[in-house]
């Protein structure tokens, strides 16, 4: 199935990931598709343009890999073996070039972690209990540990999700301190400042629309 209007129209970007070698996009809200439904049924209806948007950013569908999503701090590794979905945790981390990693959310955080001297990529899905889990200090331990990654290289974007006085927790906030804290210069964390649950035209909120909700897609991959 082919989406019936250009798939830029609902992909978003950001400035501070527009970086050699890296791709990226946030698929927002499509309008037209039905959220009356369960998630499952959404994400089916949703596929045509996260599949498409995979597409235009250069990508196979087959090297999409995309996790569990369990409201928690772990994150995983991703290699070309590795199953398509990992189960059991909220984030993903690799560096093999040609991967993407994909994240759902709708509320929740999508945060993007790029080390460009490296090469080496995460993403993580950061609502209430990943981040008061430390997902994001965790990640940048992780990266660490794993690629050689140095705290002071990170590139790091925070985006739209659910803000005061909408949430009572200021998560976006919460993710910011975390990366500096891990030592990721302030300088280079970015938040896109914008809150689903207000702009729900252009956003899915699983806390305004009750439940009854479509998801965002964050996709970041390293070009072949």
């Amino acid at each position: 199935m082919t989406p019936p209007l250009p798939i830029q129209e609902v992909l978003e970007t950001f400035p501070a990931l527009a970086l050699p070698g890296m791709a990226h996009g946030l698929v927002r809200r499509v309008p037209g598709v039905s959220v009356s439904l369960d998630k499952m049924e959404v994400l089916a209806l949703l596929k045509p343009w996260h599949e498409a948007a995979v597409a235009a950013l250069g990508f196979d569908q087959e090297h999409v890999f995309t996790a569990e999503q369990i409201h928690g701090g772990e994150t995983a590794g991703v290699t070309a073996d590795s199953p398509r979905w990992t189960p059991g945790v909220d984030g993903l981390m690799t560096n093999v070039p040609g991967l993407m990693l994909g994240i759902h959310t709708a509320d929740c955080t999508p945060v993007y972690l790029v080390d460009p001297f490296r090469k080496a990529i995460a993403l993580l899905h950061s609502g209430r209990k990943s981040t008061e889990a430390g997902i994001t200090s965790r990640a940048v331990r992780l990266m660490a540990e794993t690629y050689g990654t140095a705290p002071t290289d990170l590139i790091i974007q925070v985006g739209p999700c659910i803000r005061p006085p909408l949430f009572e927790v200021d998560i976006a906030s919460m993710i910011v301190r975390d990366a500096i804290s891990a030592g990721v210069p302030a300088s280079q964390v970015h938040d896109c400042g914008t809150c689903t649950g207000a702009e729900v035209s252009r956003y899915y909120s699983y806390r305004v629309e009750k439940g009854k909700t479509g998801r965002l897609l964050a996709l970041l991959g390293l070009r072949p």
